[in-house]
């Protein structure tokens, strides 16, 4: 049961998540972040660290937006891990109760090089 970052982390990409967690399991993205369900232990302390309600676990994902189990599983091979917490978005506490934020997800990696 591994836990996927979904939506509300898009135009936000808090880091508070990658700080608290115990292995290497999240990659960076543009606009937001994903977990490898590859290298996460289910351990769940990234869920009440997440300032936008993010983070799920696989089985819980919301229906609409049930696609970010595959994208967090796709973008983990593609984007750079990250590894220590950096400032958001300039645009994450304006977006961060943004609803319907699907649009706006870039597949670009982050600011890392792999």
């Amino acid at each position: 049961m591994p836990f996927v970052v979904c939506e509300p982390c898009i135009k936000c990409k808090y880091t508070e998540c990658v700080s608290v967690c115990p292995v290497a399991c999240f990659h960076e993205g543009e606009n937001m972040l994903v977990i490898d369900p590859n290298e996460c232990i289910d351990c769940g302390v990234c869920v009440d660290e997440c300032p936008a309600h993010a983070i799920y676990c696989d089985e819980e994902v919301p229906d609409k937006w049930k696609e970010f189990i595959t994208i967090n599983a796709e973008y983990a091979v593609k984007w750079p891990l990250i590894e220590e917490s950096i400032e958001p978005l300039p645009t994450a506490d304006e977006s961060q109760n943004e609803q319907g934020k699907r649009d706006f997800f870039s597949p670009k990696p982050g600011k890392r090089e792999k």
